[in-house]
């Protein structure tokens, strides 16, 4: 565990304490962001939105959450990650409730970057705070926890999101933020004694963030227009020659934003974190095609198809503490890679399906991948915080979250390709089957081969692990 800052007179802090918080707070952002998925359509109709604006209501949530994470992972470090959680539990907290309020589209987008900056505090600060509260050796089984409490998220949102906007309209979804965000908040401000602050002392690199910021903003644009405008793709190859101007910047610094050196001379954290990037830039792209499939192909009800595809998230709320536990016994190097394994083998299975496939095809898709990432996710992390000194765990959990969210991008940049060589810019209808199954089937193929990429990557990081 890392030494605590402790306000004199005051108690220190419960490891518990800092779990429920962070639960809490991990429970809140993938919710609202699953609930808001399903209300997209209303809120684009009623606030007037384009096709391209109703994207760019997601796209620039993910954008502002990669830019800012290893910023505020960084910030936690230097001023203290309590500090950066309390903040980051209000600024999206406000930012949420804010919405319920917004009448016009450009409002909408002000208010989600907003979200996405809070979202990164919280992001950033909170697996820091509960690896420095809890020792090696229950450290697994917390992150399962809370692991476990971003699929809950995962799955009640859908559900409750669509039930509040037939029942009730769009804008309540914003209003179940406040009994929430307050609780972690106040939690936040009176149970949470202590302060972890590392490398307070040390600058905060302003020029890296500000190289760092654009081409995230680059890769995340230009990614989410590739297949409405071809000069899209100059806006990905700046954000790549962006990322390699930041690391060039980041080598030559005495205090960078990223230390690269952890990249040359920790294998264990750069193999975990490029493993992360592998298995979500594999993943994220299954629900895409898992609800298109289902209501397109199979032809059930957007309610029939949603409780088909809760199916995974909930099996990975369930495994993911147990992935946690594992963790704690054996090296948690080793648990994700059977993850890595199984989701690899969920995407294979995936790319079988076709027309005439029965449900249970899907549903064994579903559980497979459920059970992977559940033994990835909570593993992985342990094995990239634990790698790492205390002055370094803001910037570790900043790194897992980009890492995540990197991944997401590539994953939308590919399906985005596919869907423009196989389907010639058509929607995805009854007309449009058989292609729609040739782009899922290729993408699949891919994901699949990477996922086992990812395995030996795995593999090698047990190896150094053992040394």
């Amino acid at each position: 565990m890392s030494d605590a800052i402790t306000t004199t007179g005051a108690p220190r802090t419960r490891p518990g304490e800092v779990l429920f918080a962070v639960c809490c707070s991990l429970f809140l952002m993938p919710f609202m962001l699953s609930a808001v998925g399903v209300a997209l359509p209303v809120i684009g109709h009623d606030l007037g939105a384009s096709a391209v604006e109703l994207g760019l209501i997601e796209t620039v949530y993910v954008m502002s959450l990669s830019i800012f994470l290893l910023m505020m992972g960084r910030l936690g470090d230097i001023q203290g990650r309590r500090r950066i959680f309390r903040w980051g539990v209000g600024v999206f907290t406000i930012a949420t409730t804010a919405l319920w309020v917004a009448t016009s589209v450009p409002l909408f987008l002000v208010l989600r970057v907003v979200q996405g900056m809070g979202a990164s505090m919280i992001n950033a600060s909170g697996l820091a705070m509960v690896v420095s509260v809890y020792p090696r050796e229950s450290r697994g089984r917390a992150l399962g926890i809370g692991a476990a409490a971003v699929y809950a998220g995962i799955s009640c949102g859908p559900v409750l999101g669509g039930i509040i906007t037939s029942a009730m309209g769009w804008r309540y979804i914003f209003l179940m933020a406040v009994p929430l965000g307050a609780v972690t908040w106040w939690v936040a401000l009176t149970r949470l004694h202590d302060e972890w602050r590392d490398a307070r002392g040390e600058p905060f690199d302003i020029v890296g963030s500000a190289v760092y910021a654009v081409a995230i903003a680059l890769l995340a644009l230009g990614a989410a227009w590739v297949e409405n405008d071809h000069r899209a793709w100059w806006a990905v190859a700046g954000g790549v020659a962006g990322i390699a101007l930041f690391l060039r910047i980041e080598s030559k610094r005495q205090h960078p934003l990223l230390d690269v050196q952890l990249l040359f001379s920790n294998a264990t954290f750069a193999l975990g974190c490029l493993a992360a990037c592998i298995n979500y830039a594999a993943t994220a792209g299954m629900m895409l095609f898992m609800s298109l499939y289902l209501q397109t192909v199979q032809g059930l009800a957007p309610d029939e198809a949603g409780f088909m595809l809760v199916l995974q998230p909930l099996l990975q709320m369930v495994l993911s503490p147990y992935g946690g536990r594992l963790a704690d016994r054996y090296a948690p190097e080793r648990v994700a890679t059977v993850g890595m394994a199984a989701s690899g083998a969920a995407l294979i299975l995936a790319s079988f399906l076709g027309q005439d496939s029965s449900l249970w095809h899907v549903a064994l898709v579903q559980m497979l991948l459920g059970i992977g990432l559940g033994l990835f996710a909570s593993p992985n992390t342990t094995s990239i915080m634990s790698s790492v000194e205390p002055r370094h765990l803001g910037l570790a959990s900043g790194m897992t979250g980009t890492m995540r969210t990197l991944g997401m991008m590539v994953s939308m940049l590919a399906v985005t390709i596919s869907f423009s060589l196989f389907m010639g810019g058509h929607p995805v209808s009854a007309e449009t089957v058989p292609p729609f199954l040739r782009s899922m089937r290729a993408d699949l193929l891919v994901f699949g081969g990477l996922c086992f990429a990812g395995i030996l990557l795995s593999a090698l990081r047990v190896r150094v692990a053992a040394r």
